[in-house]
C-alpha cells in the first residue's frame, strides 16, 4: 500500500501542472512574486472552464519558457469565494492580468494556447529587448525564433524601432542593441536586420535579411509579411495564425527541433529544394513544415492520418479549398502535386457526410456535398449549424422544426441545419460556437442571426427580412386565426 502511494506521489510530481494554484489563504502573498501575470477563475463543472483547461496549461508551459517567464494561474471559485467576489467574478471563466500584484485589466484574448502566448508575451515586459553586451545577444538569439534585431549608434533610429515594436511585437521578438562590442560581433551598425533561427540556416535561402527602407511601422509590417516565415517556415500551433498567405502547402512529418534537428532539416530542405525550383520560376506559393501529432486533428480535416513516420502533404489556395497530396513522398511527386494545385488539375478535397437519400423535411439537411445546391442566390435561407451533443442545439430542434413546418410551403424560404462537427462549413459562414445561426438573404451575402431563438422570434425575424415577407406574415395571421378560433371553442 505505502508502495502504491509512493508511486502515485511520484507519478504527480512527473506530470506536474505549469498552471499556478492561488486560493484564500495565500492569493495575497502570491500575486505580489508576479510582476505581470494571467489568473484564471473557474468553476469545476464549468463546459466552456473544461474546454480552457488544456490550452492554458499548454501556454503556461510555453510561457514558462519565455524571456522573461510568465506565469498563469487559477482559482477555484467555488471552494475560495473570498478572492472571487473581491474581483467580481460572476461568470466562467474569467481572466484578469495583475501587475505588481494589483489587478490591471480584463484579459480580452484568444482562448487556445496561440492566442494566450501570444498576448501574454506583448503584456509581459518591454516591446524590445536591449542587448546590453555580446553575452546577453548570444542568448537571446540562441533561442529558436526569429528575431528583428536594431543595431543603433543613432539614437533616433532606436526610438522609430522602439515605437514599432510596440505595435509590432506579438508578430515577431523585438531586440536593439547600441553596445559597440555587440555591433562588432555581429557587423552591423544603424541596420535593422531579421535573423532567422540556427536551426532553420539552410542554403536555400539568407540567414539574415536587412530592411532596407525608411523605418517606419508600416514598412517594417510589411517587410516581416514578405520575409518572416521565410522559404518554408516551422508552423507551429503558436504560431499557425501567421501563416495566412496563400497558396500554402504543408507537409507533416515527425518534425522536432529540439530532439532531431538534423532529421527535420532532411526533409524540409527536400521540400525548400523543390519550392525553391517553383518560386525562381515565378510561381506564387509558400511552404511550411507541421508536426503530425500536433497536427493530427488539422490532418483529421482533410481525411488524413499523420503518423509522423511518413511525409505527408496538404495545401490551401485562397478561397481555402484544401487539396491532399496522395502518392507517396518524394521530390518528383511533390514538385508534381504543387504544380498541379497551383494549375487547378486537382479535385478539392471535402469533408462532407453523405448526401440525404430522402431530404424532402421541412428542414433541409445540410451537408458539404449538397450545401451549394440547396443554399442558392435565389432564395432565401435561415441555417443553423450545430453540434451533436451540444445542449443548447439539442433545445432548439423541437422549435427548430416547428419553424420549419410553419413555413414548408413558402418555396422562396430554405430553413436548413447542417452538423458542422462533421462537415466542411462553407467559408463565408464563421462558427466558432453551437448553435450558430446564420441568414442568407436572396442574392446577398449570409448575416450572422442574434435574434431570439423561439418559434415566434424567427417568424417575425422571416417576416422583416425574406423577400417572400407577404407569405411569411400570412403564415403568422393563419396561427392566430387558428388559436383564437380554438380559444372560442374552449
Amino acid at each position: 500500500m505505502l508502495r502504491f502511494a509512493v508511486l502515485l506521489l511520484l507519478a504527480s510530481l512527473a506530470y506536474g501542472s505549469d498552471v499556478l494554484d492561488f486560493d484564500d489563504s495565500n492569493f495575497e502573498s502570491k500575486i505580489v512574486q508576479h510582476d505581470v501575470i494571467l489568473v484564471e477563475f473557474f468553476a469545476p463543472w464549468c463546459g466552456h472552464c473544461k474546454k480552457l483547461a488544456p490550452e492554458y496549461e499548454k501556454a503556461a508551459t510555453a510561457l514558462k519558457k519565455n524571456d522573461p517567464p510568465l506565469a498563469l494561474a487559477k482559482v477555484d471559485c467555488t471552494a475560495n469565494t473570498d478572492t472571487c467576489s473581491k474581483f467580481s467574478v460572476s461568470g466562467y471563466p474569467t481572466l484578469k492580468i495583475f501587475r505588481g500584484g494589483v489587478f490591471s485589466k480584463d484579459y480580452d484574448g484568444g482562448r487556445d494556447e496561440a492566442g494566450i502566448v501570444k498576448y501574454m508575451k506583448k503584456e509581459g515586459g518591454p516591446s524590445a529587448k536591449e542587448l546590453t553586451d555580446v553575452e546577453t545577444a548570444e542568448k537571446y538569439l540562441a533561442v529558436a525564433e526569429y528575431a528583428l534585431v536594431g543595431f543603433f549608434k543613432d539614437a533616433g533610429k532606436q526610438e522609430k524601432f522602439k515605437k514599432a515594436a510596440d505595435v509590432l511585437n506579438s508578430e515577431v521578438r523585438f531586440a536593439f542593441t547600441t553596445e559597440q562590442s555587440v555591433l562588432d560581433k555581429y557587423g552591423y551598425s544603424d541596420e535593422v536586420v531579421l535573423l532567422q533561427p540556427k536551426t532553420l540556416h539552410s542554403k536555400f535561402e539568407d540567414a539574415a535579411i536587412k530592411f532596407d527602407k525608411a523605418l517606419t511601422t508600416d514598412n517594417l509590417r510589411n517587410f516581416l509579411g514578405i520575409n518572416l516565415l521565410g522559404l518554408c517556415g516551422h508552423r507551429t500551433i503558436p504560431n499557425a495564425a501567421s501563416f495566412s498567405r496563400r497558396p500554402l502547402v504543408v507537409a507533416y512529418f515527425d518534425v522536432d527541433y529540439v530532439k532531431n534537428v538534423k532529421g527535420t532539416n532532411y526533409w524540409r530542405n527536400r521540400v525548400m529544394k523543390v519550392g525553391k525550383k517553383l518560386q525562381d520560376a515565378g510561381k506564387d506559393v509558400f511552404f511550411a513544415v507541421s508536426n503530425a501529432d500536433e497536427f493530427s486533428q488539422e490532418l483529421e480535416e482533410f481525411g488524413m492520418k499523420g503518423d509522423g513516420k511518413t511525409v505527408q502533404v496538404n495545401a490551401r489556395d485562397s478561397r481555402e479549398k484544401k487539396f491532399v497530396m496522395t502518392e507517396e513522398f518524394s521530390m518528383d511527386t511533390f514538385e508534381k502535386f504543387v504544380n498541379d494545385f497551383l494549375d487547378d488539375k486537382l479535385e478539392a478535397y471535402m469533408k462532407s457526410e453523405a448526401v440525404p437519400a430522402d431530404n424532402s423535411g421541412p428542414v433541409k439537411v445540410l451537408v458539404a456535398k449538397n450545401f451549394d445546391e440547396i443554399v442558392t442566390d435565389d432564395k432565401d435561407a435561415l441555417l443553423e449549424f450545430y453540434a451533436p451533443w451540444c445542449g443548447h442545439c439539442k433545445s432548439l430542434e423541437p422549435k427548430y422544426n416547428e419553424l420549419g413546418e410553419k413555413v414548408k410551403d413558402i418555396s422562396d424560404i430554405v430553413i436548413g441545419k447542417m452538423d458542422a462537427t462533421a462537415n466542411d462549413v462553407p467559408s463565408p459562414y464563421e462558427v466558432r460556437g453551437f448553435p450558430t445561426i446564420y441568414f442568407k438573404p436572396k442574392g446577398r451575402p449570409p448575416m450572422k442571426y442574434e435574434g431570439g431563438r423561439e418559434v415566434n422570434d424567427f417568424m417575425k425575424y422571416l417576416a422583416s427580412n425574406a423577400e417572400s415577407k407577404d407569405e411569411v406574415n400570412a403564415a403568422m395571421d393563419g396561427e392566430k386565426k387558428k388559436k383564437k378560433k380554438k380559444k372560442t371553442e374552449l
